[in-house]
């Protein structure tokens, strides 16, 4: 196997910071989807090897990502921000790329092909938008290392025992190192003018105070998040009382000598950042913000959509959905125009929760209950099921104020940690009971956790396969659920089928103001004042996502431009077959193998048709 072996020294040869020795095997998971049985050719064995092998180097050479996916080889590390870092994950996508054509495709089995098509055209991908690497934002108000440490110790980091706690503990101990190269990663973008909008950085600032307050940063009497957590999580071991001394005191050195002033270098570092930069909100103020923006739009959508086209969609679906909501306007007797009935929607108090933590307790268990009779009927639609557990949980306090509506977060393959819905209670204005159905559909089932859950736990597929990122196929596929609840006699309720559309509307809105922001230069406020004018989301609710596209340029457009395909696809099948057409078969075949771009996508529809047509 000599195309293998010179593939294995060059990435070894390439990784120099960390070991590449293959991480532990997953666990093995349930699913429809079978090992092959038949003895693989030698070309495809060698192309396994090579994604095998080139997977281990990527595990070991990003700890934390790792972790969450249940490997945890370097458990006491974080992923590295650094600049070498990224110029050597560079060298070794570049090699990567070039070691592909040694593989005669043709002569790998179909499954492997697909493996093929999707890790060449993500190797492809990749390089593309590193030409980018410094417009794309080291830290934001939405996500970034500020929040990552809290979040990912507290979600993601489990401590079964002594050696996963002194784990814990190293991760405290390597956060100074973490963070000094996030602030020079900060630096960088300074020296060339790639800075965040001026208003964004006291939010950063904010969410890193809430970190650090608390015992044992304060003796304000109240546990910091981390310092709770990790209280909890030794609290649980069957251990001496001497090693739980032991264990806590070295976190708590950790806290106070290591983590404190890290962050307190980081928030020195985003104010003074912060004091330069401008308010001008879009990456049109970069040089080569055009280009770089065209290349989040191709990144995100796997389409070769422009700007222009995108922002004519938005405002073709945005008047559709609107005729559709004038219907249900009629339905429920409704006297006065569409904005007048936004605002009877936005204010109106039957809507909404009250903003207590009873409000919030209701909130959390309405949507569980959702969640189970949706699960109940899941059978109906689909073939593949996840074996992985789904929780709901409100967001952390410390990272409520700054963080998006709602998130998942999806289950490693061994099934250890369950998939999280989290939702955003920090003001029950902005999460009307009227949204809960579509809201808890997409994070939930048949929406994220479905994909995410099964995509984990399939079997027989390449490991990276299960975590390629194709943003349009994943957020497509939640958004596209939304509907998929309607067809199955869900939203009985008008004001909930509102909310089925107010959502459907939210992500239509989304592609005329994110363009409108990076390419129209479009104002914050501008942007802001489209959404209140079209749609019936509260000012609070509005005005974060604005800052959430703002920060996070070309990301939102994907998920109706994902849906839209996916509908497509249906119909076309539903078409193509007729009688023969199956709705099981047909979600089965687009999440039996992991995420995949929206032209393989097609493919594999076309396939799937071209299968079941009789002879």
């Amino acid at each position: 196997m000599a195309v293998l072996a010179g593939a294995t020294t060059l990435l070894a040869s390439a990784c120099s910071k960390q070991e590449a020795s293959p991480p532990p095997a997953e666990a093995p998971a349930a699913s429809a989807v079978a090992e092959p049985t038949a003895q693989p050719s030698e070309v495809t064995a060698a192309f396994r090897a090579f994604l095998q092998e080139n997977y281990a180097v990527d595990m070991a050479r990003t700890p934390y990502t790792a972790s969450y996916r249940g490997i945890k080889t370097n458990n006491d590390q974080w992923d590295s921000d650094s600049e070498a870092h990224q110029q050597e994950t560079r060298t070794i996508l570049e090699a990567r790329l070039q070691q592909m054509s040694q593989f005669d495709r043709a002569a790998l089995s179909e499954a492997d092909q697909l493996s093929y098509d999707i890790y060449k055209l993500d190797l492809e991908r990749q390089i593309a938008s590193d030409e980018f690497r410094h417009h794309k934002f080291v830290i934001h108000q939405f996500r970034g290392p500020h929040t990552q440490v809290a979040s990912n110790l507290i979600n993601i980091h489990s401590v079964a025992n002594v050696k996963e706690a002194e784990d814990y503990i190293g991760r405290l101990n390597n956060v100074a190192t973490w963070f000094d190269e996030v602030i020079e990663q900060l630096r960088i973008r300074g020296d060339k003018n790639l800075l965040l909008a001026d208003w964004q950085y006291p939010q950063m600032v904010q969410s890193s105070r809430n970190i650090i307050s608390g015992v044992p940063f304060d003796d304000s009497g109240e546990d910091s998040s981390i310092w709770a957590d990790f209280q909890a999580k030794v609290g649980a071991l069957e251990i001496s009382e001497a090693e739980r001394e032991r264990l806590l005191g070295a976190a708590r050195t950790a806290l106070v000598d290591v983590v404190e002033p890290a962050y307190e270098a980081l928030i020195a570092a985003l104010q003074e950042q912060g004091a330069k930069a401008s308010g001008d909100d879009g990456v049109w103020k970069f040089d080569g913000g055009d280009a770089f923006y065209a290349e989040r739009l191709r990144w995100f959508t796997t389409t070769d959509l422009s700007a222009d086209e995108v922002h004519d969609i938005g405002l073709s679906e945005v008047a559709r959905i609107h005729k559709a909501m004038e219907a249900i306007m009629a339905e429920v007797e409704f006297d006065g125009t569409l904005v007048d009935f936004f605002e009877f929607m936005r204010n109106d108090p039957q809507f909404y929760y009250p903003n207590t933590d009873e409000g919030r307790a209701a909130y959390l268990e309405e949507a569980r209950r959702v969640i189970e009779v949706m699960r109940g009927r899941l059978p109906e639609q689909f073939g593949i099921l996840p074996k992985a557990e789904l929780v709901v949980k409100r967001v952390e306090r410390f990272r409520e104020q700054s963080a998006g509506k709602a998130f998942y977060n999806g289950p490693p393959p061994d099934g250890s940690r369950p998939g999280i819905y989290y939702a955003n209670l920090y003001n029950m204005m902005d999460m009307p009971k009227y949204q809960m159905e579509a809201l808890a559909y997409h994070e939930g089932v048949p929406g994220h956790h479905m994909q995410r859950a099964i995509a984990a736990e399939l079997e027989g597929i390449p490991a990276f396969q299960k975590y390629a990122s194709f943003t349009a196929y994943t957020e497509g596929w939640g958004l596209y659920t939304e509907e998929l609840g309607k067809d199955m006699g869900f939203y009985q309720d008008p004001y909930s089928d509102f909310g089925r559309l107010a959502m459907e509307l939210w992500r239509a809105c989304r592609l005329v103001v994110d363009t409108g922001i990076h390419s129209k230069r479009w104002t914050r406020e501008q942007a802001i004042d489209y959404l209140l004018e079209n749609t019936p989301n509260s000012k609070g609710d509005s005005t974060k996502a604005i800052e959430r596209y703002i920060a996070m340029p070309g990301q939102a457009t994907a998920y109706l431009i994902g849906k839209l395909k996916i509908m497509e696809l249906r119909e076309k099948a539903r078409e193509s077959l007729g009688d023969d057409f199956d709705i099981r078969a047909f979600h089965d075949e687009v999440l039996k193998d992991g995420p995949v771009p929206l032209s393989l996508l097609e493919a594999k529809i076309d396939e799937l048709i071209a299968g079941t047509r009789p002879a």
